[in-house]
């Protein structure tokens, strides 16, 4: 039965929710109400108090992950993908993604970002605000405010939602209802269908959309909740429903909860392609009529800066005319951890949050093609460049001298010249100038940023990706970033594959066109040139292969790759095996792969394995042990 909580005192709404945690894990509190005694505070109190509602309503909003450190340890989406590789060493820190990368995990395993009990706080926490928030007219809150606020909520529950469908697929899923501590028995409710889930998530989001503005005006509200977020959160769960991993996937068939209903629909439906290219490009209409627009910086000619571009689009704020953000945490507590164990040892940095070969591999040539497409390319791996690389830009972090434009300096190793913009302001190699210290990096052996120890890559590369130029972490000097979620090229990059894959399979060819001047746009704001003019007779199977390449590069180290590789059901193939980087233990600049001192070298660095269970996360064992009615996730045992 629903209860009318209104008037109940915190201990008591405690006592209650805790007999959820007890089972699922369900509470509601918020840190905040631990600054009033629980015997002088009741729930009737907090909702007749502005202040105290609005702390209630920003402890819904709490469970938004960061971009920085969720994604590199406590989630671990890009350590768990091939874009990030943390030092193994760190395993001893409590570094539990570095097992996980290793195929040792289990339902036994502490998930950091403990999803399946963290959300269902959340939004057990918003079905309270909804029954109890109320216009207090005398402290300038109004119904119009509370409207928003409901709405807010609303979006809250739904977002979260849909973080549970892609980290576990099937959850138990119930609305509205808060329980008494007579009711506990009805808490044991079994996982319902992917599906159902998911069409309620995208029906309740569009609803609420409606609701909220696209932006706020006042830049403090910069965060909350929009129709913008909205649909931008529709557009990904609707790409990745659509996708292999849950749509026609046999490899699920016969997955049943203890009601007897299937979990995944195991049948094709190529409608899924279609409703998630709609719903991409809704998202980017109702974007562009609102003035969000691709984040773009100029050189004094008046020319795209691709590198200024690419860099401040996740430094540079709504205010300072970053309208490409689309979803974002405003404040991320964790900037600096992250920063610091992507600075180089010798500059007082923790020195061993790398990225991957394979990820250098990943990014194009200055002239628009890959690196494996030898007869265009131009791609050179051995050797060292004789002279400067200057281009047409603003950014001087690889020169010595603040050379504007100065991108590689002589000597560099020439696997890492020639590279598109996005290369250089992604990945800090061996050699890379680095501004912070006045000095070229040193990750060889015996070197001030390369080993031996953990503080340093063991792939032979740090990550630059999202690392602020001026963060120094000898002085501490760390400045503010927004913590962007979800951006207009990634909403560009979803519309793009939906519409490669509904004319590929042959659904229609309606958004093809559209879809390829978007991907026009992003290119050239990343300094190349149109994929059609680089590839003007590519079928549109190898457009999919190259958009795929495209993808990994522009939204590379923002959490997506493992969503992507997971959904696209590659997760198996590429992230089991060796994994290259140059060579840990040489101490020559040099490059002959006969001898043991070159660093620069392909050299196996670790070994991972992803099995076919791990596509979705176990449910955990000990909320197994709790709730009998739940079913264990495909493979696990």
């Amino acid at each position: 039965m629903i209860i009318n909580i209104t008037g109940m005192k915190i201990r008591n709404t405690i006592y209650i929710l805790s007999a959820f945690l007890m089972l699922l894990s369900l509470t509601s509190c918020e840190d905040y109400l631990d600054k009033t005694p629980d015997d002088e505070l009741t729930i009737e109190m907090v909702f007749n108090d502005k202040t105290r509602t609005e702390e209630w309503l920003a402890g819904i909003y709490s469970s938004i992950p960061s971009p920085y450190w969720d994604y590199a340890r406590y989630a671990g989406y890009d350590a768990l993908a091939d874009d990030l590789s943390p030092s193994e060493g760190w395993v001893s820190l409590n570094w539990q993604v570095i097992n996980m990368m290793h195929g040792n995990w289990s339902p036994q395993t502490e998930w950091q970002m403990y999803y399946w009990s963290e959300l269902p706080k959340r939004m057990r926490s918003a079905y309270i605000f909804l029954k109890n928030v109320k216009a207090i007219p005398s402290q300038k809150m109004y119904q119009e405010d509370v409207e928003l606020m409901k709405n807010e909520a609303r979006f809250l529950i739904a977002y979260y939602y849909s973080l549970l469908l892609e980290a576990y697929g099937p959850y138990p899923f119930e609305q509205g209802v808060i329980y008494s501590d007579e009711d506990i028995e009805k808490l044991r409710i079994t996982q319902a269908p992917f599906d159902e889930i998911a069409n309620w998530v995208d029906k309740e989001l569009a609803d609420v959309a409606k609701n909220l503005p696209a932006y706020y005006t006042d830049n403090s509200k910069f965060g909350r909740a929009t129709s913008i977020m909205c649909h931008a959160v529709r557009a990904r769960l609707l790409l990745f429903t659509a996708s292999d991993l849950v749509n026609g996937n046999s490899d699920y068939a016969g997955h049943i909860n203890k009601n007897g209903e299937e979990l995944f629909n195991s049948t094709y439906q190529p409608q899924k392609w279609e409703r998630a290219a709609r719903a991409c490009r809704d998202l980017i209409n109702l974007a562009h009529n609102n003035g969000y627009k691709l984040y773009k910086e100029y050189n004094d000619d008046g020319s795209i800066d691709p590198f200024m571009s690419y860099q401040n689009v996740i430094f540079k704020r709504w205010s300072d005319g970053n309208k490409e953000i689309l979803f974002a945490r405003p404040k991320c507590d964790d900037l600096f951890e992250f920063d610091k164990h992507c600075s180089p040892r010798g500059s007082g940095g923790n020195g061993g949050l790398s990225v991957t070969q394979s990820l250098v591999d990943a990014f194009f040539m200055k002239n628009g093609y890959p690196i494996d497409d030898n007869t265009n390319s131009g791609y050179q791996e051995k050797g060292f460049s004789s002279a400067s690389d200057i281009r047409n830009t603003k950014w001087i972090e690889g020169s010595p001298n603040k050379i504007a434009g100065e991108v590689t300096t002589s000597g560099t190793y020439n696997m890492y010249c020639n590279r598109e913009p996005r290369f250089y302001i992604s990945v800090l190699y061996n050699g890379a100038w680095y501004r912070q210290s006045s000095r070229k990096t040193q990750f060889m052996m015996n070197q001030m940023d390369g080993g031996p120890g953990y503080d340093a890559p063991q792939s032979g590369y740090l990550n630059r990706k999202k690392i602020h130029p001026d963060h120094n972490s000898l002085n501490g000097v760390n400045p503010y970033r927004p913590g962007i979620l979800y951006r207009l090229a990634e909403a560009y990059l979803d519309y793009i594959e939906c519409a490669l894959e509904c004319t590929n399979r042959g659904i229609t060819n309606e958004y093809f066109n559209e879809a390829l001047g978007y991907w026009d746009d992003l290119r050239e704001r990343a300094g190349l040139p149109p994929i059609k003019t680089c590839y003007p007779s590519a079928s549109t199977a190898d457009l999919i292969d190259l958009y795929k390449k495209e993808r990994r590069a522009e939204l590379n180290n923002e959490g997506s790759r493992f969503r992507d590789l997971r959904r696209w059901k590659q997760a198996e193939t590429v992230l089991t095996g060796d994994f290259d980087g140059m060579n840990f233990n040489g101490t020559k600049y040099e490059d002959d792969d006969n001898k043991t001192t070159s660093f620069f070298k392909r050299t196996k660095y670790m070994s991972r394995v992803f099995k076919k269970q791990f596509y979705f996360f176990p449910v955990p064992s000990w909320e197994m042990d709790k709730n009998p009615n739940l079913v264990q996730n495909p493979y696990w045992k």
